[in-house]
């Protein structure tokens, strides 16, 4: 069967579950296959009688269900997406449940002796077949080394690759369809929604990738009260197997149990936000798929319980620009400083330059004024985000794939906590590692750490300096030197001039602080702090003078 055939029945497939779901708007927008629409009226592809009284969100989360996990994956990742979407489309994709029926064990271990390449009795001493748990990529085996250590096997899915290969062609095509004929379609830019779909399931189907990421994961909270992550054993991990440490504990969503284990609920609930927020800023590297299943607690120390979390497929870290302006516009928001939050946007190249300071400004208020209106404890971080970026999307605001990684660990943190604890008030427990965390990027330490990280940068610059200076001279002296402008206007011109001016005198003062305090520190000369102190100011004005992202 040829690739455009199978793709041709696919798509045939799902007008069929469409139909009878009763989405025709979505089949007659598309024009998927519109001719087949008069299908509608055979058995077996019409609506289901039932289906017409019920919400629009519901019926597509059932036909995603209907086509299978790989649309199941799908619908969940575009759930993180209520900036696009609809709130009751959002709401219930919110609900899908990547719990699939277990492949056999016996397959497992055909899979995992493939991986191998020699049988299973001689990696393991025991091996589980029936799974721990079993999901839409992968499932999960329980299995003892020979050493005696209980181990989590982790193997991909029969199949799985050419599965989604599949699934996404068909996701491309439909993406091009609503793109090219439905007008509705358009702000939910669909064909970058697959896109960014594509990349994150890609990143699942490789589980040396998974080991690294809780590697890395575990190093950060060796010895934290707060997470434990289970170890890699390394040498028996491959690209379609993961072998880790077996934990065992309670799984978050289960409050009666975590009651009756006299769990502090509260306590717990103000964990999870210092978690998140360490990883974000102190850690700048983030589990980014932090839903309940994925999350369980060790109930040993009831008054200080610890989180023990599974499944480091998806993860993400920010630019630190990116990390510095959050931070800030977190801190503005609290303090409704929308003015500061508008500037925060232009600074950092989230909207363009051109974009009015004012009319900015205006459009934060209206949306995160009425946040307010509630108590602090209510207000959420996720939807101020959510809202933070829908704003700043109608002025050309084009949103990076690690913010919304970041918008929807938040979210699941934020639904999280209030559900262990409704009371759970996220300012007061994110409040103070927020500006702890600012005080740190401009102490006189961090600049100079930041100052030596970046001294053979500097250096190599420095030594084509002359030989730039003296071509510039030549091309100046034989009357070759020419500066070519290109502006649609005159206005924009003479303000970027002005920009560039302000940067120069900035970078001209900063430069000759910054070598001053180098040499200063370099020499040891009394008194100690003073060198510090006017590198820490030269290095604040040239973060000033450089360009915008």
């Amino acid at each position: 069967m040829t690739r455009r055939l199978r793709l041709t029945l696919r798509l045939i497939h799902i007008q069929r579950v469409l139909l009878r779901h009763g989405l025709d708007e979505f089949v007659e927008a598309t024009h998927l296959y519109r001719p087949l629409r008069l299908l509608s009226r055979l058995p077996g592809f019409g609506r289901d009688a039932a289906s017409r009284e019920l919400p629009r969100g519901r019926r597509i989360r059932e036909a995603l269900e209907e086509l299978g996990p790989i649309f199941v994956k799908f619908g969940q990742s575009l759930s993180t997406r209520p900036d696009l979407l609809p709130d009751d489309i959002a709401e219930e994709l919110a609900k899908l449940q990547d719990a699939v029926p277990p492949f056999p064990g016996a397959e497992a271990r055909r899979l995992a002796e493939d991986a191998y390449k020699r049988p299973l009795t001689e990696v393991f001493a025991h091996f589980d077949d029936e799974p721990i748990a079993a999901a839409s990529i992968a499932q999960v085996h329980g299995a003892k080394l020979v050493g005696g250590q209980e181990v989590a096997v982790k193997i991909l899915r029969p199949g799985v690759e050419a599965d989604i290969r599949r699934d996404l062609d068909v996701m491309y095509a439909l993406a091009g369809l609503a793109r090219r004929y439905w007008r509705a379609a358009q702000p939910l830019r669909p064909m970058e929604v697959v896109t960014e779909y594509e990349r994150i399931i890609t990143d699942e189907l490789d589980l040396m990738r998974e080991a690294a990421n809780a590697a890395q994961l575990r190093r950060n909270f060796e010895n934290s009260p707060l997470l434990y992550i289970p170890q890699v054993h390394w040498d028996y991990c491959r690209e379609t197997v993961l072998v880790t440490e077996r934990i065992y504990g309670i799984p978050v969503s289960d409050v009666a149990r975590l009651n009756e284990a006299g769990v502090d609920l509260a306590a717990l609930s103000a964990s999870g936000v210092e978690i998140f927020f360490t990883q974000v800023f102190r850690h700048n590297f983030f589990h980014a798929d932090m839903h309940p299943g994925n999350i369980f607690v060790d109930p040993a120390t009831p008054a200080a319980p610890r989180y023990l979390a599974v499944d480091f497929g998806i993860v993400g870290s920010l630019d630190p620009r990116d990390q510095q302006y959050l931070a800030e516009n977190f801190l503005a928001f609290f303090n409704r400083d929308y003015r500061r939050v508008a500037s925060l946007h232009l600074s950092s190249g989230w909207v363009p330059d051109s974009t009015r300071l004012d009319e900015l400004e205006a459009a934060f208020r209206t949306v995160c004024e009425p946040i307010f209106q509630r108590p602090l404890a209510e207000i959420s971080f996720g939807q101020f985000l959510v809202r933070l970026f829908t704003t700043a999307r109608r002025f050309g605001m084009e949103i990076q794939p690690q913010l919304i990684l970041l918008q929807k660990t938040l979210l699941n943190i934020e639904g999280l906590g209030r559900q262990l604890y409704p009371q759970l008030d996220l300012w007061a427990t994110a409040k103070p590692i927020l500006e702890e965390w600012m005080e740190e990027r401009v102490s006189g330490r961090a600049v100079i750490n930041r100052l030596r990280e970046q001294l053979p940068e500097v250096g190599e610059s420095l030594q084509e300096f002359p030989q730039v200076i003296h071509s510039l001279l030549q091309r100046a002296a034989d009357g070759s030197l020419e500066v070519k402008v290109r502006v649609p206007e005159l206005e924009a011109l003479k303000q970027r001039m002005d920009r560039q001016d302000r940067r120069r005198y900035l970078g001209v003062a900063g430069g000759a602080l910054l070598i001053s305090g180098v040499l200063w520190v370099g020499f040891m000369l009394p008194p100690s702090w003073a060198g510090s102190l006017i590198a820490g100011v030269g290095a604040a004005l040239l973060l000033l003078a450089r360009p915008r992202a």
